[in-house]
């Protein structure tokens, strides 16, 4: 593996730069060569705040820089698949900020194209790095709380009130599936793998939105989602997502039923608490973690990738299974709740 820091330029200027940014700095693995988008004011910001040399307005610019061997992506979703291709096309490993695309097919083209450069593809599922589900998958892999037979998921927050783009379908083809709900399906699909079918309803439940410059808007996308799911392995999951709670949870909250014990996982409880009787008594048990800083697992995971083509993941795969469970909570609210099952 080379020692040499990989040239990244970041894609996007929102809210989502700082995480990114941030984990990128922290790794030591990375030189940020650039930051693109739209806003001067942004972008010169984040150039002064993380020492990035150049700013640019034309992401494609990024395309034929020489000192630029992977790129962060993180712009509104309805341009993650031609911003994507066009970069893998250019043989830059890329880190796409979720969701990957808007649809099945679209995810697909994009893993193609990545398949036929031999370039690193990598999609932003950063709650899979949080020291407290790492440590709960662990112990359920261990039996602690034996074989799990439902899980509750919850993901919650108020909403995006910074940017109109989130509540328009042309942007954000999912609502807050897309937004959320794609976290807490990838947490679960690691948990317990393939799942066999959903069932689901999805509402506008706050039709106008006020955002906190001032603007209201018109929500054409889902902000209220219940879903059902069962898994090949048995269990069964309730999925609740919303984008309208005004205190919501803290980034997820996970309940896991076992036959021989429970784990609550971003609750009242803590990070990560166990009631397992067999391995600590009749008492909640409250794991000790490790306390990373936000994003450098999940950045320094995705650059040794780049560097080292032994040690990547396969998220956008994941992504692809992810999106199949987004396909079907549409088309079993449009049917009335009716179980769809889950296609490979």
């Amino acid at each position: 593996m080379q020692n040499s820091p990989v040239g990244v330029a970041h894609l996007g200027s929102g809210f989502i730069a700082d995480y990114h940014l941030e984990g990128l700095r922290l790794s030591g693995m990375a030189r940020v060569q650039c930051v693109t988008g739209r806003s001067l004011d942004k972008l010169h910001a984040l150039s002064q705040k993380y020492a990035i040399p150049n700013v640019l307005t034309q992401w494609r610019d990024v395309l034929n820089l020489p000192d630029v061997q992977a790129v962060v992506i993180a712009t509104p979703d309805h341009l993650h698949e031609e911003m994507a291709i066009a970069c893998l096309k250019a043989g830059k490993a890329v880190m796409l900020q979720k969701p990957m695309a808007g649809s099945v097919q679209a995810c697909q083209r994009i893993v193609e194209q990545s398949i036929t450069q031999n370039v690193d593809l990598q999609v932003s599922f950063m709650h899979r790095y949080f020291e407290e589900f790492q440590h709960a998958k662990n112990l359920i892999a261990d039996g602690v709380i034996g074989k799990i037979h439902s899980i509750r998921m919850r993901n919650a927050t108020p909403g995006p009130d910074w940017g109109d783009w989130f509540f328009d379908q042309s942007n954000v083809a999912n609502g807050v599936v897309d937004q959320l709900g794609v976290h807490g399906i990838d947490l679960l699909i690691q948990l317990l793998g393939p799942m066999r079918d959903v069932s689901a309803r999805i509402a506008i439940q706050k039709p106008t939105r006020l955002l906190k410059n001032g603007k209201m808007v018109q929500v054409n996308v889902p902000d209220t989602v219940m879903a059902n799911y069962e898994f090949k392995c048995g269990t069964l999951v309730q999925h609740e997502m919303s984008m309208i709670e005004q205190q919501g949870c803290d980034r997820f909250r996970m309940e896991i039923y076992g036959d021989e014990g429970t784990m609550w996982l971003r609750t009242e409880r803590g990070r990560l608490s166990v009631w397992a009787p067999k391995h600590y008594g009749q008492q909640w048990h409250t794991s000790s973690l490790e306390s990373n800083p936000l994003g450098l697992l999940h950045h320094r995971d995705w650059l040794a990738g780049v560097l080292d083509p032994k040690l990547r993941q396969q998220t956008a795969i994941d992504a692809i299974e992810g999106m199949r469970v987004v396909q079907a909570i549409n088309e079993s609210s449009i049917n009335n709740s009716v179980r769809v099952s889950i296609g490979h």
